[in-house]
C-alpha cells in the first residue's frame, strides 16, 4: 500500500519520526538543561542531534521489522502458490488420465473398470472443487466478506452434507469413518458453513493419517452447547505446534508431515467460521496418537422454524 507515492515503510518511518521527535526533544531539553550550562545555541544543537539520532534509530528499527515481515509474506505467498498448484495439478492429472482411457474405448467391454474410472473422475473432481473452495473462502474471509445466515435447528443436516461429500472424495474402504449423532438440540447456524467446517476437519484428518485410516465424528450437547468432535489415529501434532495450527498458511512440521500437501488454509477457515457462529474450536493431540478437534457452538434460544 502507498500513500501518495510514499511506500509503507517510508510512511511508518515518517510517522515514527513525527511521534518520537516531540518526545525526544522535550526529554532532551530537560536533561541537557540540568546537565550543562552551555550557551543557548549549543544547547539547541545538542537537543537536535540527540533527537534526530533517536528518531533515525527508531525509523531504522521499524524499517527492519517491516522488511522482515515483507520477506515472510513473500515466502508465504510463494509457498501458497506452490501448494495450491500441487493440489490442483494432482486431481487434474488423474481426471485427464481416466478420461483419456475411457475415450480410447479400451474399457468398452469392461463395465466394472468403466464404473471405477468414472468413480475416480467424480472423486478427483470433488477434491479439485474442495481446493478451489478453500482458496475462495479464505479470500472472502480475509476481506471480511463472508456472511453466515444463522437459523436455529439441528446440526444433523450439516453433518450429513459434510460426511456425504467427504465420502465422494475418498476411495471406497480407504477410511474407516464412524459417525454418531447423539443430539438434535437446536443451534443457531449456517448449514453450508458448518458443513464446510466439518468437511475441512475430515479432510485434515484424512491428510495426516497414513495407515489404517480411522476417523470418528460425534455430536453431543452438554446443556449449554453442542460439540462436534472429529477424532483420527494419525501422526498427531507436537505441543509446540498447537498454538499455530489455526494460523493461515501454517502447516504442521512433524515426522511424516511432509507427505501431506496443502495450502494451509483449512484450519484457519474452520476457526474463522466457528467464531462467526459465536463458538470456539479446540484441539487435543499427541505425536503418534492422533488428534481430536472439537467445535463447540452455543445452543439456540430460538425455536426452530
Amino acid at each position: 500500500m502507498a500513500v501518495r507515492g510514499l511506500s509503507l515503510t517510508g510512511a511508518i518511518v515518517a510517522v515514527s519520526v513525527g511521534v518520537l521527535l516531540p518526545v525526544v526533544l522535550s526529554t532532551s531539553v530537560g536533561i541537557i538543561a540540568i546537565a550543562t550550562e552551555k550557551s543557548t545555541k549549543e544547547l539547541v544543537m545538542g537537543v537536535l542531534i540527540v533527537s534526530f539520532t533517536c528518531a533515525a534509530i527508531g525509523g531504522a528499527v521499524v524499517s527492519v521489522v517491516l522488511l522482515g515481515r515483507k520477506a515472510r509474506l513473500a515466502r508465504l505467498q510463494s509457498d501458497l502458490l506452490a501448494n495450491v498448484s500441487h493440489e490442483l495439478r494432482t486431481p487434474l492429472a488423474a481426471i485427464r488420465m481416466y478420461a483419456q482411457t475411457l475415450e480410447s474405448g479400451l474399457l468398452a467391454s469392461d463395465p466394472e473398470h468403466t464404473r471405477q474410472s468414472l468413480a475416480t473422475i467424480v472423486r478427483e473432481s470433488e477434491r479439485l472443487e474442495a481446493t478451489i473452495e478453500r482458496v475462495l473462502n479464505w479470500r472472502a474471509l480475509a476481506r471480511d466478506r463472508a456472511v453466515v445466515e444463522l437459523q436455529p435447528g439441528s446440526l444433523r443436516g450439516a453433518v450429513t452434507d459434510a460426511v456425504e461429500r467427504f465420502g465422494r472424495m475418498v476411495a471406497p474402504g480407504e477410511v474407516g469413518l464412524v459417525v454418531e449423532i447423539g443430539t438434535d438440540a437446536p443451534v443457531d447456524h449456517d448449514r453450508e458453513a458448518i458443513a464446510r467446517v466439518l468437511l475441512n476437519l475430515l479432510v485434515n484428518a484424512h491428510k495426516y493419517t497414513y495407515e489404517d485410516k480411522q476417523v470418528g465424528v460425534t455430536v453431543q450437547d452438554d446443556g449449554r452447547s453442542v460439540a462436534i468432535a472429529v477424532r483420527d489415529n494419525g501422526i498427531g501434532i507436537p505441543r509446540s505446534e498447537l498454538d499455530r495450527i489455526f494460523l493461515p498458511f501454517h502447516r504442521v512440521e512433524a515426522d511424516g508431515a511432509s507427505r501431506a500437501a496443502g495450502a494451509g488454509l483449512g484450519l484457519a477457515i474452520v476457526r474463522h467460521l466457528v467464531r462467526a457462529h459465536g463458538g470456539e474450536v479446540e484441539v487435543e493431540s499427541r505425536p503418534g496418537e492422533g488428534s481430536t478437534f472439537t467445535v463447540r457452538l452455543p445452543l439456540s434460544e430460538r425455536e426452530p422454524a
